[in-house]
């Protein structure tokens, strides 16, 4: 057997050249809120990020049976998930996804915790508010609704979008009350329910929930319809990435990220 070497002292050189440090990765960068259980909401902001743009995440915990006491359980780990967001470096606006969340909690609420997480002056965005600014852009003014939940769930969301304005004249929805369900309702199953559901006197579809894979069958159900489709996803995605100072456009995930 061979000697070990004798052991050598080596010193760290300090590098001789002067650099500038720049701002960090990604130009436009969204603080991304996720539930434990979502297999959705990262894989699509992921397929729709502009290459100057970056999302970046944390997770609170989900609670099953989805019902409104439930939902309303998720609020007291918003202030301690979002001090977990890249600490103490930039970011550009704080996107919660959960629809059904956010109205049960409320958005004001939500939007308080958020910010108790030492992000006082940064944006908030949610998949409901998101979706009620985007009828807005569009000029939408009445809506049927298609989403996963249970009656209870729905007719709260339908109350908060009515309440800003905007009338929701059905509602279709899977009725699972898990959201392990919700994510397994196939991205084809969503385009059969969004034309079995959308009537034709109405401006537009929205689906909601951020467990469903809607972002994979909007244009289809757009080019199908003839009027737009918003997915939760993909209002939460738009809302966030212009908060954030992004304008650019985005092309194959629906007429209002085209705009």
């Amino acid at each position: 057997m061979s000697a070990l070497p004798q052991e050598v002292s080596v010193t760290t050189q300090p590098l001789s050249f002067a650099y500038r440090p720049d701002a960090g990765p990604a130009r436009y960068r969204i603080g991304l809120i996720a539930l434990d259980s979502d297999v959705a909401t990262e894989r699509d902001f992921h397929n729709m990020m502009p290459d100057d743009a970056m999302y970046y995440t944390t997770r609170i915990q989900h609670y099953n049976p989805v019902n409104l006491e439930n939902l309303r359980r998720m609020a007291g780990e918003l202030t301690s998930a979002t001090e977990k967001l890249i600490p103490n470096q930039r970011l550009g606006s704080i996107a919660y996804s959960c629809t059904s969340g956010t109205v049960a909690i409320g958005y004001e609420d939500v939007a308080e915790r958020i910010r108790a997480g030492g992000r006082p002056d940064i944006p908030v965005v949610t998949p409901i508010t998101s979706a009620v600014a985007a009828f807005r852009k569009l000029g939408v003014e009445s809506v049927s609704l298609l989403t996963p939940y249970v009656d209870s769930v729905n007719q709260a969301m339908r109350s908060y979008i009515e309440k800003r304005g905007v009338a929701v004249r059905n509602i279709g929805s899977f009725c699972l009350d898990s959201d392990i369900d919700m994510a397994e309702v196939p991205p084809e199953a969503i385009l059969q329910a969004a034309i079995e559901t959308c009537r034709k006197d109405v401006d537009a579809l929205f689906i909601s929930c951020t467990a469903l894979r809607a972002v994979d069958i909007i244009e289809r159900a757009e080019h199908a319809l003839g009027k737009p489709v918003m997915s939760a996803i993909q209002t939460l995605f738009w809302q966030s990435l212009r908060e954030a100072g992004c304008p650019s456009p985005v092309e194959g995930y629906g007429r209002l990220l085209r705009v």
